[in-house]
């Protein structure tokens, strides 16, 4: 037989005929059609709850709860001085919303830190809300400036 995408077919056994419920008794599923008799799983409309027990406590409530979450925890987004060197090119001037547009960070709404992985030999005019000590030192070393971007402090903390 020819090999072809028409003459393909399943290997021997890997499929099923399908599950025809409610069709006599003939079938082993007429009937009550594979529910059993009486009880909440054999009415039509049930949909159990994710991680309901019949009424056991559920076992994320059996385990216990342990450690804490920092709510004011510092979040940075990353970017290397590798991927600043592909991407851009002498004397461009690079900010978070460059960043963005170009597709290298995902939003602008957290703080970016330059992170000195990879080598730089462009100038590059770089603003960021932080910057690695070797990022620092190679920016500077190719000839080009590292701007940190403080946040403005609001009308409501100034008074």
């Amino acid at each position: 037989m020819p090999i072809g995408l028409n003459n393909l077919h399943a290997p021997k056994g890997s499929t099923h005929k399908k599950k025809r419920v409610g069709r006599g008794p003939g079938s082993g599923l007429g009937k009550t059609s594979g529910r059993g008799e009486k009880g909440q799983k054999s009415r039509s409309g049930y949909s159990s709850k994710i991680g309901f027990e019949g009424g056991q406590m559920p076992l994320h409530r059996r385990l216990p709860k342990r450690g804490f979450t920092n709510i004011f925890k510092k979040e940075w987004i990353e970017v290397s001085l590798s991927s600043l060197e592909q991407n851009f090119e002498a004397n461009d001037e690079i900010t978070p919303e460059v960043l963005h547009d170009r597709g290298l960070i995902k939003k602008a709404k957290r703080d970016v830190v330059v992170l000195g992985t990879g080598e730089i030999s462009k100038a590059l005019r770089i603003s960021a809300h932080r910057f690695t000590k070797s990022a620092r030192e190679k920016i500077e070393k190719a000839g080009g400036a590292a701007n940190l971007i403080t946040r403005q402090p609001t009308e409501a903390s100034a008074e």
